[in-house]
């Protein structure tokens, strides 16, 4: 199955959910205010965000009269753009590292793909011929260390551990040390996940940024924060709590194949002006894909 394959693939439930209802509510071929509020309905539920989808549908609304837009395809194509102009702020890939190491600190709350996702990004760094290592900094949860074990194993990168319960900025500093000792071109921190809400750990996240840049300067090159789709609107809480805790340079949003309400991709872009970098749509190695504005838009509408 080839990229675009798999994307749409991924956001099935979500499509299902917004084209059953959207077939309905165009075949009616009258945009009237009727129209309008019922699409307002239909965005809301994929999760877009009430501001999100007041601000779209009031840009649809101007556009369809400015354009004198008749034809149910004219308005969809309207409505495609409008999303498309949205999501291209945020566009921007997870370029191959060139510093050496690149240090990539990744953060997020407990169950929601954390340590799986750095696992896939250290198979795709792998795929390109980089050495990678991974920094077990996630020393309290219980076999954190040993999921990042097999990770290292299978896509066999250089792995930095200590005990459970270590300080987790010491394993991130021994981890860098030894990324650069052993020659590595990407450096994976895994963090604790953290309960957005507990300003103490918080502050623990704060102490590994700065030890990270204590160990190698100009470092973490990338701070990218794991939130789940299926949560919706509460992802945006996580990331706006997070950011202020180590600025964030990118966002992976995973389980997207998971929930009807893919729409939150839309409504993170918009919100918080941070890059999505990343979409999970399933559960293998080849699912975690690079975000590209035109091919989530056209999964998203794309006829099954």
């Amino acid at each position: 199955m080839g990229l675009f394959g798999r994307i749409k693939a991924g956001l099935q439930k979500t499509r299902s959910g917004i084209m059953n209802r959207l077939e309905g509510l165009f075949s009616r071929k009258n945009f009237d205010d009727g129209f309008f509020e019922e699409l307002e309905e239909v965005l809301i539920s994929a999760d877009l965000g009430v501001e999100t989808t007041l601000d779209l549908v009031e840009d649809l609304r101007q556009k369809v009269k400015d354009e004198k837009l008749t034809e149910p395809d004219d308005v969809i194509a309207a409505l495609k753009q409008l999303l498309l102009d949205i999501l291209g702020e945020s566009e921007e890939s997870l370029e191959p590292p060139t510093e050496k190491p690149s240090v990539i600190l990744v953060l997020g709350v407990n169950g929601v793909g954390k340590t799986t996702t750095i696992g896939k990004l250290a198979a795709r760094y792998r795929r390109q011929g980089k050495k990678v290592l991974l920094a077990a900094g996630d020393t309290f949860r219980a076999a954190a260390i040993e999921q990042l074990e097999i990770w290292a194993e299978r896509t066999q990168s250089e792995l930095v551990k200590h005990q459970h319960g270590a300080d987790p900025a010491a394993v991130i500093f021994d981890a860098i040390n030894a990324a650069r000792a052993r020659g590595c071109d990407v450096v994976l921190c895994d963090t604790a996940g953290r309960l957005h809400n507990k300003a103490s750990l918080m502050e623990e996240l704060k102490k590994v940024h700065r030890v990270i840049a204590k160990a190698l300067p100009g470092a973490p090159h990338e701070v990218l924060l794991v939130l789940d789709a299926t949560t919706g609107q509460n992802a945006l809480a996580q990331a706006k709590v997070f950011n202020e805790a180590a600025p964030l340079t990118g966002l992976v949003l995973t389980k997207l194949d998971g929930t009807a309400k893919g729409g939150i991709v839309i409504a993170v872009a918009r919100s918080l002006k941070i890059p999505v970098k990343f979409i999970g749509v399933g559960e293998g190695i080849e699912d975690l894909q690079p975000f590209i504005a035109q091919e989530y838009v056209e999964g998203l509408f794309h006829a099954d």
